[in-house]
């Protein structure tokens, strides 16, 4: 096994320095000013969304919406397992590498620590975002059964409350789209540690036209409430 290259650090440390700064100073917009993230804004939606469905007794909109979340946390939880459980084959098996259309046998026989380490990042990420989807899954079938239950039958169930689930449950959908993003980072770093920085810089560019917005720009046409919360 050869030494560890000092660009391969220097590299590693900065792709894991961007995008743990992109992160952070993402959730510090959603909290403080979270009228200039979609997290932000569509967390309120949820909540407006359910506060109709519940009290318009819109049953059917309610039911066909969450399946259409629920068969795209299943597909996608299905596909993080699937990948994960066949990165593990990998790992167990590693005369199965000369089958795949680029020669990693030389990275595997020249660093071979270091390779394990990149694949069971791999493994970490879908498996993360197998849970993650998995979880989104039974938040959003919680609510399939509480937004269907008419407010005079419970004074103890009200729209907040089926609106934080809905949103625990997106949160954690969001968790799992987040760890797929994150694994295509770290598939670069298979080919060399730079390719895994540029990815990450093109990864925060995408991620943050992706996660931020002005509502302020639509407020003209459907302005927000005084009492506006996250």
């Amino acid at each position: 096994m050869t030494q560890l290259h000092w660009w391969e650090i220097i590299f590693v440390s900065a792709t894991t320095l961007v995008l743990t700064a992109y992160h952070l100073f993402w959730l510090l917009q959603v909290k403080r000013q979270p009228l200039r993230t979609y997290l932000g804004i569509t967390k309120h939606l949820r909540r407006m969304w359910v506060e109709s469905i519940m009290k318009e007794r819109r049953d059917i909109l309610a039911v066909q919406t969450l399946r259409n979340w629920i068969m795209a946390s299943s597909f996608l939880a299905s596909t993080a397992i699937l990948i994960g459980l066949g990165l593990l084959s990998l790992l167990f098996k590693p005369e199965h590498v000369t089958e795949l259309p680029f020669d990693l046998t030389l990275i595997f026989s020249r660093l071979q620590a270091l390779f394990l380490v990149k694949v069971l990042l791999l493994i970490v990420h879908f498996f993360f975002a197998f849970f993650s989807f998995t979880l989104a899954m039974r938040y959003f079938n919680h609510v399939n059964f509480m937004i269907n239950v008419p407010l005079e039958c419970d004074p103890m169930l009200n729209t907040a409350y089926v609106a934080n689930i809905l949103n625990l449950g997106n949160i954690h959908y969001t968790l799992g789209m987040r760890a797929y993003y994150l694994a295509a980072v770290v598939a670069l770093w298979l080919f060399g540690p730079e390719w895994m920085f540029l990815g990450a810089v093109i990864m925060v560019i995408i991620l943050y036209r992706q996660d931020h917005c002005c509502a302020a720009d639509y407020m003209g046409e459907c302005p927000l409430p005084t009492n506006w919360e996250p």
